[in-house]
């Protein structure tokens, strides 16, 4: 009749989980019950499923074993203090023991604000009959109460009879009433009644058929439905969430692995509304010390040593981070951008923070692995954020950018004798030329049907048109145009000449004033072809990466940022792959000499670092936040890392860029749009004319066949010497020829119409 106990882990973790606490301390009393229960490795693993872990586990012995209770409880309850977690959960304890536990934790203030009790049904379902000082030791505890439908009409009639029954027996008690306790009780009864009731009160002293008459119940009890599948009960638990608050609680709503978190239980039947998180209840919520806001969960230990900050002591860049150390007095002073940066937020910090910085000689990597490994508590400096490092230790919001990229010295580039074409890259060369002779035929073909200085041969032609087209380069075409349609042309090309000419003057004007710096290595991919040395900072990741992901393979490690100079100029590295903020410093100090080339290669940005799940981690991320948005961090930044106005170094100012097609495509593609609208207008117009020229010529054609019977007839009259007798005639022959009678040439060259054959009174007959 229990229920499964991991439903109630479950229930746990999903309330940490909705309130973002880290880390958790688990209380329970070391009885034999939760020896066997296994429930501090099933709390374990579902805390490690919410990203959260179990810092401390405190075990209380038996109470039944406890001469003096509460000195030993005090005692326990004391080494709570050093430990950083405030989020207690009580798996299991007697009532007996869990009132001087409460009691103690109440004393030495473990019970004030930004600390949480999560009580499980052990305690939470006897709230309604224990003791009220257990209850105002509680104050603004969270319970998991077992429920159970109170508006059930057989729990309602029950509850009755024992309210009548419990007063005829007990007159002077007060709280008569039931928990859940009471109705698994009762149902358990009731099962074993209706399985002995089956047997038929026969073989009831046979164990195993009486218990296979009882696993086969199924009804419905009062603690809710009674049926078993696989030796327990096959109906999963619903919890009520309750928060303690004065001399009772009051009810926040419902958990169940069905729906998650609801508001408030809709009977079977019903749809349930459920939710991933708490936070719908969390506003109702009274927490301890009457905080208004969700407990952080855990505190700083007040009897523990300083936190062990390790600070990077590479000089290399002393903007960041630089350790000194004073030989006279044996101190240790630490100044840069990212001591001043944690100064600030430990000040944002609204508790304090005790800590002191401990110099680490070592790689950064080496840094990560001592803060997992517990060496340290922190890390302050300028540590690239890595998924690899990210996995073992807690990252900060990152307060500067970061990434890889590739510098190499420069050179000037001599003059050349064919720089006039360097403007304009071979592309956009290639597409002028194509728009040019397009326009050029289209100018030609509008205007050579009418205009004069467009005709002749196809050489004249040609010439004129290309003369034409070529000299509207410099505004000196002579040449006049009569159509519209070519005026449109001409001004959008004009417009485009416009654009071209005045953007290559002054690309032009710019390659030839100023000298042109050049990289010494262009690529990666050369860096490759040639196995060139290439140079990188020894103690940051920066050479693996190399190494495994770019695939280079003749590295050398660099030591100080001088060092970075005397390679180049003594030929040992032709590149050197700086982090972006470590190559923004470099370039301060070295404006001409040095350009960037190549991609960058991003990363995850500068970060403090924590040990994992450290709830300081995210309290210093909101205040590095806050330092972004209140303008320190600029002040900060501009007093450390900003370079010199005098001195700039940018790609922009070392190179003049080359004009390409990407910057002229929509110029382009609006000209050679009109242009082609006003060929195909052009076109469409010269087949118009050729239709109309051709349905004139047939419309004369056809007068021409109608006049030929009238020639034939005043042809006949001359041979045969007269005229017509009548204009009749004349009509009957029309008439004649509209009927479509074919003339057939007759295949003997003898009856070959001769005129002088004829006879006079037969002409006429013939025409008719």
């Amino acid at each position: 009749m229990a229920t499964d106990s991991l439903e109630q882990i479950n229930c746990i973790a999903a309330i940490v989980s909705s309130c973002h606490w880290r880390k958790v301390i688990a209380i329970h009393e070391d009885n034999s019950y939760f020896a066997d229960s296994g429930l501090l490795p099933t709390l374990s693993e579902a805390i490690q499923n919410v990203g959260a872990s179990i810092e401390y586990d405190l075990i209380l012995p038996p109470f039944s074993s406890l001469s003096d209770p509460e000195g030993v409880v005090r005692q326990e309850v004391a080494k709570l203090l050093r430990k950083q977690s405030r989020v207690f959960i009580v798996l299991h304890s007697s009532l007996t023991l869990a009132k001087h536990l409460f009691r103690e934790a109440k004393q030495i203030g473990l019970m004030g604000r930004d600390s949480v009790w999560i009580l499980t049904d052990s305690i939470s379902d006897l709230l309604d009959s224990v003791d009220p000082n257990l209850v105002s030791s509680t104050q603004g505890a969270i319970g998991i109460k077992s429920y159970y439908s109170e508006r059930n009409r057989h729990v309602l009639n029950f509850k009755d009879q024992f309210r009548m029954n419990f007063r005829l027996q007990y007159p002077d008690e007060d709280n008569w009433d039931l928990g859940i306790h009471a109705l698994k009780a009762y149902d358990s009864i009731a099962a074993i009644a209706e399985a002995v009731k089956r047997l038929g009160g026969y073989n009831t002293s046979n164990p195993k058929l009486l218990l296979n008459e009882v696993l086969s119940n199924n009804f419905a009890g009062l603690s809710g439905e009674i049926r078993f599948h696989g030796g327990e009960l096959k109906q999963k638990p619903v919890y009520k969430i309750v928060n303690i608050v004065g001399r009772s609680y009051k009810e926040l709503g419902n958990w169940s692995s069905k729906f998650n978190f609801s508001e408030r239980h809709v009977e079977e039947g019903s749809g349930v509304i459920g939710f991933d998180n708490m936070n719908n209840m969390l506003s109702l919520v009274t927490w301890p010390g009457d905080l208004d806001r969700v407990p952080k969960g855990w505190a700083v230990p007040t009897d523990i040593a300083p936190m062990r900050i390790g600070v990077p002591q590479d000089d290399s860049f002393p903007e960041f981070v630089m350790v000194k150390r004073d030989k006279k007095t044996n101190k240790t002073t630490y100044d840069g951008f990212c001591i001043d940066i944690f100064e600030e937020v430990i000040k944002i910090l609204d508790y304090p923070l005790h800590y002191e910085f401990m110099p680490f000689d070592g790689s950064f990597s080496e840094l990560v692995g001592n803060v997992s490994n517990k060496n340290f508590d922190a890390a302050v400096g300028d540590v690239t954020i890595l998924a690899e490092r990210s996995r073992i230790v807690e990252f900060t919001q990152p307060f500067r950018e970061s990434g890889v990229s590739m510098i190499v010295p420069v050179k000037i580039e001599p003059q050349m004798a064919w720089i006039f074409m360097k403007p304009f890259t071979r592309n956009l060369w290639m597409v002028t030329l194509a728009i040019l002779f397009y326009t050029s035929f289209v100018v030609w073909f509008i205007e050579h049907p009418s205009n004069e200085e467009f005709k002749g041969t196809w050489k004249h032609q040609l010439g004129t048109a290309m003369w034409f087209t070529f000299s509207s380069l410099f505004f000196a075409h002579r040449e006049e145009i009569e159509r519209k349609y070519t005026k449109l042309v001409v001004v959008i090309w004009l417009f485009v000449v416009l654009v071209l000419t005045s953007s290559y003057e002054a690309s032009l004007t710019s390659m030839l004033t100023v000298p042109r710096l050049e990289p010494t290595v262009t690529s990666i991919d050369s860096i490759r072809k040639t196995n060139a040395t290439v140079g990188c900072d020894g103690d940051s990741f920066v050479e693996d990466y190399l190494r495994n992901i770019i695939k280079l393979q003749n590295i050398k490690t660099i030591s100080s940022r001088e060092s970075y100079s005397e390679a180049f100029k003594n030929g040992s590295i032709a590149a050197a792959f700086l982090e972006l903020p470590y190559r923004k410093i470099f370039l301060k100090d070295h404006c001409k000499e040095y350009i960037v080339t190549g991609p960058t290669y991003s990363f995850g940005g500068l970060g403090f670092v924590f040990q994992k799940n450290s709830p300081i981690a995210r309290d210093a991320s909101e205040a590095i936040l806050t330092l972004m948005e209140n303008g320190k961090f600029e002040r900060l930044k501009k007093k450390w890392l900003d370079s010199p106005e005098s001195c700039s170094n940018s790609d922009a100012d070392i190179k003049t860029k080359r004009l390409s097609f990407e910057s002229f495509w929509g110029l382009y593609l609006v000209s050679a749009a009109i242009s082609t609208l006003c060929f195909l207008i052009s076109v469409l117009r010269l087949l118009k004319k050729k239709l109309k020229d051709r349905t004139e010529l047939a419309y004369d054609l056809t007068r021409t066949v109608e006049a030929v019977p009238n020639t034939i007839v005043r042809l006949g009259q001359y041979l045969h010497g007269g005229r017509p007798k009548s204009l009749r005639r004349r009509r009957s022959f029309n008439k004649w020829n509209s009927s479509k009678i074919e003339l057939i040439s007759p295949s003997d060259p003898s009856l070959i119409f001769q005129p002088s054959s004829l006879q006079n009174s037969e002409l006429p007959d013939i025409i008719e």
